[in-house]
């Protein structure tokens, strides 16, 4: 995938990664079939694990003192929530029991946190907006941590997904 987002900003970056998973989620809901919905919940899990990973290692660490904190430490520990949900659900079947529930599950936690992200009045990207953080400069430093994460993820995969705030 060539550095499609090196032009945009770190938040336009994120929300084209919200949408993408919004759509995989919508997808699933309307999938029928064992090996559809499995091959949807494999791309769900990499692209969050992708994008926990620029957050957590570039974009929350450049708002650290910027913007409140109680709502970074919000973000780490709803990313260790879905975290957890994302291994269980890279080892699982499809036929599995609470599988589909694990799945609605993990859109929920998903929607609230991305709500949180862009879409509440104070959210945290309306406070990065504000800040004095380049956020074009990240966006570009994100989109090539995220070209790498992809290539690694087609070539060798990711590594399970590690909780960081919440003990799993």
């Amino acid at each position: 995938m060539p550095n499609q987002n090196a032009e945009a900003d770190a938040i336009k970056l994120l929300t084209a990664d919200h949408r993408t998973v919004e759509k995989l989620f919508e997808d699933f809901e309307k999938a029928r079939g064992a090996s559809r919905k499995e091959k949807l919940v494999q791309q769900i899990c990499v692209e969050l694990k992708i994008h926990t990973m620029i957050e957590e290692e570039i974009f929350y660490p450049a708002l650290r003192g910027k913007i409140e904190e109680d709502m970074l430490d919000e973000a780490m520990v709803e990313h260790d929530g879905a975290k957890v949900l994302v291994n269980d659900l890279e080892t699982a079947e499809p036929n599995e029991e609470y599988y589909d529930a694990k799945v609605k599950v993990l859109q929920e936690q998903i929607e609230h946190h991305v709500g949180e992200e862009e879409k509440e009045r104070n959210s945290m990207f309306a406070q990065a907006k504000k800040s004095d953080v380049d956020l074009k400069a990240l966006g570009q430093q994100m989109a090539a941590r995220k070209a790498e994460l992809v290539e690694q993820a087609k070539t060798s995969g990711l590594p399970p997904a590690i909780p960081q705030a919440v003990g799993a």
